[in-house]
């Protein structure tokens, strides 16, 4: 399915969850109302001499036909009389005095509880009723859950179709790779321009370098922790690259004697700081996607180009300047402001923006969200 066609979602969702709630209210305020008609009181009361009718009958049948067990008959009479003795005013008594007929008899045979069964099918109804709301009210509860959840999702897309819409500006049909390109390049070769001299430089380098990297505003380097960095400037282990360092400190202090002159002092100022010094890549000398505004990111690249200059080779610093020239072009900025909003959204909204259906699509939300919000209301019960 194109994704145009999958980005309503939660708009349809929310109306069919409304639509449904109503339905289910309006069917639970019939049975209600029904119910009303009749007499609350009323209904139950004929539901349960029905109930009670039926557990008399299924409970002496055996004993109570034929020439069986006089006792049991003489109960089961008993019984059943009081159970269908719902007075002259009650629901359905022309069906409980039919019922109590057919077995008013000085014999009785399994026909005759079938006859009281048959007769007293018109006092069911109301049991079938009672039943019918039962399950209506669970339907309604159920309908309005869904619908609630159906609105915060819909209210979460609503939001999101408001962010797209503010992005509609963006001039979606320019070349991004022209920026994207060149930018991706100089990240991939910055990244492994500093792996190379994280890894063959002393730490002393190293520790210099992210120094100096750390006095400009615009490039967000960690420092080294003050007793490493003290190490690393005191002793003479300072002159290997940190990789040696830390394979040092795996050593055991008999090995370790031979390439160091203090043991100690290398473990408790590098092992303790390892993450540190493994966690340390190029990513600090790296441009952000989507770039920084235009002349925010010149004066980015004009503080990393001398610092790249230390690490990196003259090709990675052209490309870097390359970009700083896109920066400065009339151009640029809606070369960013497209980048930045197909960073920003997925393919589907994207589409929207291309097929300038945006505004459309959040008044439809705003629209379906209305009705949500009405059927709630108007379909809340106290």
């Amino acid at each position: 399915m194109a994704a145009e066609d999958t980005d309503d979602g939660p708009i349809a969702e929310a109306g069919e969850a409304a639509a449904t709630l109503r339905e289910r209210y309006d069917e639970l305020r019939r049975i209600e109302s029904r119910i009303d008609d009749l007499g609350r009181e009323r209904v139950e009361a004929a539901a349960d001499a029905y109930r009670r009718a039926h557990r008399v009958l299924d409970q002496y049948e055996e004993d109570a036909v034929g020439t069986g067990d006089f006792g049991s008959y003489v109960q089961f009479r008993g019984e059943f009389a009081d159970a269908v003795d719902v007075g002259d005013g009650a629901l359905a008594a022309d069906a409980f005095d039919a019922a109590d007929g057919a077995v008013d008899k000085k014999r009785l045979s399994e026909g005759d509880f079938d006859a009281a069964r048959d007769a007293l099918d018109p006092a069911g109804e109301y049991v079938d009723l009672l039943d019918a709301y039962d399950d209506a009210v669970d339907a309604y509860r159920i309908a309005r859950k869904e619908a609630k959840a159906a609105k915060k999702d819909l209210d979460s897309r609503l939001d999101e179709l408001r962010s797209v819409a503010e992005m509609a500006d963006a001039d979606l049909d320019v070349d991004v790779d022209r920026l994207r390109e060149p930018i991706e390049a100089y990240n991939e070769a910055v990244r492994e321009a500093f792996a190379s001299f994280y890894a063959s430089a002393s730490a002393r380098e190293v520790f210099a370098f992210l120094e100096r990297a750390d006095g400009t505003p615009f490039v967000d380097v960690d420092v080294p922790p003050t007793d490493l960095a003290d190490y690393v400037a005191d002793y003479e282990a300072g002159e290997e690259p940190l990789p040696t360092l830390v394979e040092y400190a795996d050593y055991s202090n008999s090995k370790l004697d031979h390439y160091v002159d203090d043991p100690g002092a290398l473990r408790t100022a590098v092992a303790v700081h390892r993450t540190y010094i493994e966690r340390l890549d190029g990513e600090p000398l790296t441009l952000d996607w989507p770039p920084a505004g235009g002349d925010e990111l010149g004066y980015e690249i004009d503080e990393l180009i001398p610092l790249v200059s230390r690490v990196a080779d003259d090709e990675t610093v052209a490309t870097l300047r390359s970009v700083r020239e896109l920066a400065r072009e009339d151009d640029y900025e809606r070369l960013r402001r497209a980048a930045e909003v197909r960073d920003a959204l997925d393919d589907a909204e994207v589409a929207l923006i291309e097929r300038g259906v945006v505004d459309e699509r959040v008044k439809e939300a705003e629209r379906t969200r209305s009705i949500v919000e009405d059927v709630l209301a108007e379909t809340e019960r106290t």
